[in-house]
């Protein structure tokens, strides 16, 4: 059974920092992709940004130069980290995997498996 964990969401200030871990189960990464998206009230859900079992990642234009993502294999977590935080990055941040081996930043409604989402609230 594939399964999706997000972790270490809370409430920061604007300009500060949080690393969120997405920890998986249930599929090997090699045939995956994995994306974070978030999803504000209101709005529709977006991807964030995204990497592959080979470690090529792919950002959305709004967090570039902020946030990164990174995986460790050995613990079968994806990392997003975060800092420079805005309030506009408030949102409920999920993590997906997708089957297949093509571009990771894709369409919400092409994710496979979908984590239960982690808050994330920056006060101005």
């Amino acid at each position: 059974e594939v399964q999706l964990v997000e972790s270490g969401g809370g409430l920061v200030q604007a300009g500060g920092s949080l690393r969120l871990s997405c920890a998986y189960s249930g599929f090997t990464f090699d045939d995956y992709t994995i994306a974070w998206f978030r999803q504000a009230p209101g709005k529709e859900r977006e991807g964030v940004l995204c990497i592959t079992n080979e470690g090529v990642t792919d950002y959305a234009d709004s967090v570039k130069g902020r946030f990164t993502v990174s995986s460790d294999n050995a613990k079968n977590t994806v990392y997003l980290q975060m800092k420079a935080l805005k309030p506009e990055d408030t949102a409920l941040y999920y993590c997906g995997a997708t089957p297949g081996w093509g571009p990771c930043m894709v369409r919400p409604g092409n994710v496979g498996y979908w984590g239960q989402g982690t808050q994330v609230t920056v006060s101005s």
